[in-house]
């Protein structure tokens, strides 16, 4: 799951061409299928968004959590394909993304009545 905050004036006009972004660098580096798209945007107002120095008001927070396994630099190059992509598709520079990548054990997962560890079934690999 994705998570994306932004000031609301300039979140909510982009959130499918953004989602669009996300969800093309998550197929690519980390091989889910298109149908496992789950993206929540979180608009704030101005004075609920406090971001640091130096950036504009495109500052973009995104959040992906995810169950533990993928290999470092799948990660490392999940995040490199963000800020590239984000930049060229939606001219909003590198400086005013934040990426961060939570991990949890699959047990700490609950989806469809199980838990991660229990899904046999999932139709992508977390082991990348």
């Amino acid at each position: 799951m994705i998570v994306i905050y932004g000031i609301k004036e300039r979140l909510n006009p982009i959130k499918l061409p953004l989602s669009n972004v996300l969800q093309q660098c998550w197929n690519s580096e980390m091989g889910l299928p298109d149908d496992k798209r789950a993206h929540r945007f979180v608009p704030l107002e101005r004075d609920d968004f406090f971001y640091p120095e130096g950036r504009s008001e495109a500052y973009t927070v995104i959040e992906i959590n995810m169950m533990e396994g993928r290999a470092v630099n799948t990660k490392k190059r999940l995040i490199k394909k963000i800020f590239s992509e984000i930049e060229k598709q939606l001219g909003i520079s590198p400086l005013d993304i934040e990426i961060t990548i939570k991990e949890q054990p699959s047990h700490c997962w609950g989806f469809r009545g199980m838990t991660g560890d229990e899904a046999q079934d999932l139709q992508y690999k977390v082991k990348v």
